[in-house]
This record gives structure tokens, C-alpha cells and sequence, in this order.
């Protein structure tokens, strides 16, 4: 039974072999060249690199955006093309009913074809995320920004988890549709539709962030704090006007969003208490000398690789699910 679904898979297989053996090799030409100019930018400027580093990380970030949206994009294209059309051909062509009569079990004939297939997807998945994550490392290191959706979702063991869900969900879809066009389409529009609410939806909630209360000051009272921006902005007008602050962290994920500043009782600071009169900006003397502060939440960078498990482990488990009610319901169901 194995050797027959290889038999089947072969051509696919070999497909998806020279694509990734394709793109490893343009990833390794470019990796290598990206590599060189950090090399060459460091060798010019010694300890004060930090601006022309900045720079060159900016420039590659349109061609590492669309590395990423590959690596992003390969598991929904998996489950489409191994995953719908599993079950889906053999039901629409007819041959499902010679091979549910034979003396192979429907659950057997359908778990090995799940292993085999299944097992490919997440080995092609991993291999090609294994690459993309060599080749970002040094962006990544200077960028510090691998919790943003694009990034976290392109790195790591993640891509692991999606490749299982998306094939899962596609054998499902072709088991439930009977339709391979139909079993592609609707698979499509699950998966993608699942990797934009995880990020939003339930990313955030798997782990309490940590709270802190920074000061509204300069920058040497930010770095104190860990804090590498701070943004202003005006809310209100005249004595209503309220002093908003956005945080940035490196590497942390700050998910609190802008605050509002307060003072040292605790109280929402307006009017003259934020320098409102001075216009906008107003100057860091003065927002200095009114002591306030503003509260922010945010995921520790030491969180990085605990969110990617618990993720890659919830899409393993829906994975599961589906795998577990794809063969109780085939079990049931007339030939």
C-alpha cells in the first residue's frame, strides 16, 4: 500500500524537489552576497556601523519580504495540490470504489495515504523554512523584529505546523466536496483565511504579556527602560489635550498599542501638565520636568521560541482533529 501511494506521488514528489533545489540555490547566491556587503559595511566603519547597517537592512527588505511570502504561501499550496486532491481524484474518478472493496481497510488505504503525502509536506516545509531562516539571520539580527506576522510566520518551526493543517485541511475538504476544483478552492480559502486570524485573533492570547510603567523622557531615560523609540502625538485641544505615546522595544513584542500619558498620581495628564501650550512637539525640557510616565504591555524577545512551539502545536493539534474526524467519517460512509 505504501509503495502504491509513491508510485502515485512520484511525479509530484519530484516536482516539488526541483523547486525547493531551485530556490535553495537562489537563496544560497543572494544569502551569500547579502552576507558579503554586511561584511564589507563593517569592515569600513568598525564599532560605528549601526546607521549604515540600518540602511542596508532597509534596502533588502522588499526581496526578504518576498522570501518570506514564499515560504508563508508554500504550506496553503501543499494542502492544494497533495492534500484536496487525495481523496478528491479517487472519488471523482471513480476508482474509490474498487479500492474501498478490497481487502485494505478505507481507514488504513486513507492513514497511509496521509502519512506518506503528509509526511513529504511538512519535510518539504521544514527544509524550506531551514533555508529562508539561514538565509534572514543576519537581517533578522539587526532588524530585531521577529515577532511581526511576516516574519514570525516565515522562520522557525512554525511553517512545520502550517503544512500539517493545510494538508489536513485539504484531504477533509476533498473527503467532504467530492470536487477536486472545488476541494482546491475551498481549501485555499481556509487556510489563508486561518493564517491571517491566528496572528491577529489568537496570537496574542497565548501567553499573559508583561507590564511595565516607562518614563516620557529623553532617550537616555528610554535606553534605561529598554526602550528604543518613542513616538508623540497630541489628542484633544486646548486644556483637554492629552499626550498619546507609542513604545517601541527590539526584539520585544509591545501589543499595548499607543497609551496615554499620566502623571505621577496615577491621573490622566492634560493641558499645561503636557507642555500643550509649548504646540507641537512640545520641547523634552518641559516634558521632563512634569514627571510623566505611560504604561505598556509587551512579550519578552525570550518568549520568541516558546510562542513558535505553543503555535506550531495548536496547528498540530487541529491537525489531529481533522485527521481523527477525516477517517471516522470515511468509515461511515457508503461506498
Amino acid at each position: 500500500m505504501m509503495w502504491l501511494t509513491w508510485r502515485q506521488f512520484r511525479v509530484q514528489g519530484a516536482v516539488a524537489l526541483g523547486a525547493l533545489a531551485a530556490f535553495g540555490v537562489f537563496l544560497l547566491i543572494t544569502g551569500r552576497n547579502m552576507r558579503a556587503g554586511f561584511a564589507e559595511i563593517r569592515a569600513a566603519c568598525g564599532n560605528g556601523c549601526g546607521d549604515s547597517l540600518n540602511s542596508y537592512v532597509q534596502e533588502q527588505q522588499t526581496l526578504a519580504g518576498l522570501v518570506s511570502v514564499v515560504l508563508i504561501a508554500a504550506p496553503a499550496l501543499l494542502g492544494m495540490v497533495w492534500g484536496a486532491p487525495l481523496v478528491a481524484r479517487e472519488v471523482e474518478s471513480g476508482t474509490h470504489r474498487l479500492i474501498w472493496n478490497q481487502s485494505i481497510s478505507r481507514t488504513r488505504w486513507l492513514l497511509v495515504r496521509l502519512l506518506v503525502v503528509g509526511a513529504a509536506a511538512v519535510l518539504v516545509t521544514g527544509v524550506l523554512s531551514l533555508m529562508v531562516t539561514w538565509w534572514a539571520r543576519p537581517i533578522d539580527a539587526i532588524a530585531q523584529d521577529r515577532f511581526t506576522p511576516l516574519v514570525f510566520e516565515a522562520r522557525g518551526v512554525v511553517p512545520l505546523g502550517y503544512a500539517a493543517f493545510a494538508f489536513a485541511v485539504g484531504v477533509c475538504t476533498g473527503l467532504l466536496v467530492r470536487r477536486t476544483v472545488a476541494a482546491v478552492v475551498v481549501t485555499m480559502v481556509v487556510v489563508l483565511g486561518v493564517q491571517v486570524l491566528v496572528p491577529l485573533a489568537v496570537r496574542p492570547h497565548l501567553m499573559t504579556p508583561t507590564t511595565k510603567t516607562v518614563p516620557v523622557t529623553g532617550s537616555e531615560g528610554w535606553s534605561k527602560s529598554g526602550i528604543t523609540g518613542l513616538g508623540l502625538r497630541h489628542r484633544g485641544s486646548g486644556s483637554d489635550t492629552r499626550l498619546e505615546v507609542t513604545i517601541s522595544m527590539a526584539g520585544d513584542w509591545v501589543v499595548s498599542g499607543p497609551g496615554t500619558a499620566v502623571d505621577a498620581s496615577g491621573k490622566v495628564a492634560r493641558g499645561a501638565e503636557i507642555c500643550a501650550h509649548q504646540g507641537f512637539p512640545p520641547r523634552a525640557e518641559c516634558i521632563e520636568s512634569m514627571k510623566l510616565w505611560v504604561d505598556v504591555a509587551y512579550q519578552p524577545k525570550d518568549r520568541y521560541w516558546t510562542f513558535q512551539l505553543l503555535e506550531t502545536g495548536l496547528y498540530v493539534l487541529l491537525a489531529g482533529m481533522l485527521t481523527w474526524g477525516g477517517t471516522a467519517w470515511l468509515r461511515r460512509r457508503p461506498a
